[in-house]
């Protein structure tokens, strides 16, 4: 397996890498790394490599990303998840270094300490210019109590500062407990003397900050972003500092970067500005460099996906009762596809049992891959199965039921303009199994080399099929038998089937010398 680290990691990190074993770990750099990238299993990055439709064009093999650090704009995501490439990142793993250098930024702010210190060393003593301000008394209002906000909040308190936030995935009785005051963002920007930003860049945040926010704002206010450019309008923040309206920023981030060097927004002498070292920290990227290690490392070896960006997370407690059945769920999946005629529209899955009360994503996602896997030259995997369907149309629907029997069990519905067709599986001592097609019970292994069979209950069938295979020298490794129940109408016989697996695969010839038999209905081969 080959691991290619695209940008500068801890060297605690790439030890972590290259301690496990058969692991091919290329360190390379943001200028050298294409050049590993044509049979790379595994890419880490953090900011400066992009990971978009050209890159991933060129890593035919790649399986994951993995993002040293929060934000993940670097990575085109939509890609990664149609070439079925999984994402992570690692949240709050430099949330104390942003977190600190929030403060200090409000502290430089408070207390002009770059141009005081730019002004002494020049030999001046401006004593009396840079008169500060008490941090103590004054209102900071935080925008995002995810982990950084809740960071800063915690350190800002030291400072007897009045603390009020905004943020609505959050219950007033957590923010209590935090000592804040929730309340809506206009309010808190009223009446808040520092504003600080800590939320996702997203379609509903972009420019969250612009001229009629800044018009509700205190004259004198201040504004400190560690979080992303795009929530800024600086164009609004450039007039609302020569305005006076805003009396200083420090910014640690912009859109785009690096700010052009004629970007008014750098002329204002009320203005803070460092190039995105909120996170840079010694401590900082050795957490996440060792947390985005071993994410990707438990990924590969045990396919539990922590901190995934573009399919769902789960913890590996759940994925232990989950993997023996995303496994069941991809073979019945494929199992079905050899069996229907016509063009798929729908995929309808039933899960029973306790795993009915699990996350059944993960499952969904499997059958589908499963499914898809017999039509389609495109790798479909649990990354990106479900975006795959919707683009051909199909209608995937699931429901959760009781035990039925007495196992837990998985059905997939595969719906053609031919009809339907059903398989329902289990696990059974660890390993999937098959339990009943279009409602026929018939429990089989779901190995390599199967032979499916519908034919009428008629006396000569089983021999006619060990017959065929005999002659043609395809051994038989199992041979299992189920017949309709029920009574049908005079005349015509009960319905069954057989499911056969050989220990080689069989060719099409032999179907056909098994059609021969007026009794055989159908023959397909499912590998």
């Amino acid at each position: 397996m080959k691991i290619l680290v695209a940008e500068p990691m801890s060297p605690a990190a790439i030890e972590k890498l290259k301690a496990q074993p058969g692991w091919n770990v290329v360190v390379s750099d943001p200028k050298g790394y294409a050049e590993h990238l044509s049979d790379c299993d595994a890419l880490f990055v953090r900011s400066a490599v992009k990971v978009n439709k050209d890159l991933l064009a060129k890593a035919p093999k790649l399986r994951v990303v993995g993002r040293a650090g929060v934000g993940v704009d670097n990575v085109d995501l939509d890609a990664a998840t149609a070439a079925g490439v999984l994402v992570m990142n690692t949240p709050g793993g430099n949330a104390i270094s942003v977190a600190e250098h929030t403060l200090a930024l409000m502290l430089a702010l408070a207390r002009s300490v770059p141009q005081a210190s730019l002004s002494t060393v020049a030999g001046k003593w401006e004593k009396k210019r840079f008169l500060g301000n008490e941090l103590r008394g004054k209102t900071l209002g935080v925008i995002g109590l995810g982990s950084i906000g809740r960071e800063v909040v915690k350190r800002a308190r030291s400072f007897e500062m009045r603390i009020v936030a905004s943020d609505p995935y959050v219950s007033s009785q957590a923010a209590a407990d935090l000592g804040v005051e929730l309340m809506p963002v206009d309010a808190l920007l009223s009446q808040s003397d520092y504003v600080s930003l800590h939320v996702a860049m997203t379609p509903e945040t972009r420019k969250m900050l612009g001229r009629e926010a800044f018009a509700r704002m205190k004259n004198g206010v201040r504004i400190v972003n560690c979080a992303r450019g795009e929530l800024v309008d600086e164009a609004a923040l450039a007039e609302a500092m020569q305005s006076g309206k805003v009396a200083g920023a420090g910014l640690d981030v912009f859109d785009p970067e690096p700010p052009s060097a004629d970007h008014t927004l750098l002329k204002q002498p009320g203005l803070i500005a460092t190039p995105h070292i909120g996170g840079s920290t010694e401590e900082a990227q050795e957490i996440v460099g060792i947390r985005i290690v071993e994410q990707v490392v438990e990924y590969l070896t045990n396919g539990v996906a922590i901190n995934a960006v573009n399919m769902p997370s789960i913890s590996p407690d759940q994925y232990k009762a989950l993997e023996p059945y995303i496994e069941l769920a991809e073979r019945i999946g494929n199992f079905a596809a050899h069996l229907a005629e016509g063009n798929p529209n729908a995929v309808r899955l039933h899960y029973s049992g306790r795993i009915a009360e699990l996350n059944t994503t993960l499952l969904r996602n499997a059958g589908l891959a499963g499914v898809l896997r017999r039509s389609t030259a495109r790798r479909a995997n649990l990354v990106n199965a479900m975006p795959i369907a919707s683009e051909r149309g199909w209608v995937v629907s699931e429901s959760h039921g009781a035990r039925s029997g007495h196992t837990d069990s998985v059905r997939l519905e595969l719906v053609t303009d031919s009809g339907v067709t059903s398989v329902e599986g289990s696990v059974v001592l660890g390993r999937p199994r098959l339990m009943q097609v279009d409602g026929i019970y018939c429990e089989a292994g779901l190995g390599r080399h199967l032979i499916f069979l519908k034919n009428d209950d008629q006396p000569g069938v089983i021999g006619h099929v060990g017959s065929v295979l005999g002659k043609n020298r395809i051994n038989i490794a199992n041979f299992s038998l189920g017949r309709q129940e029920g009574t049908v109408a005079p005349g015509k016989p009960l319905q069954a089937i057989a499911v056969v697996e050989t220990d080689s695969a069989v060719e099409d010839s032999v179907l056909a010398l098994l059609m021969e038999n007026k009794a055989v209905k159908s023959a397909r081969l499912v590998e």
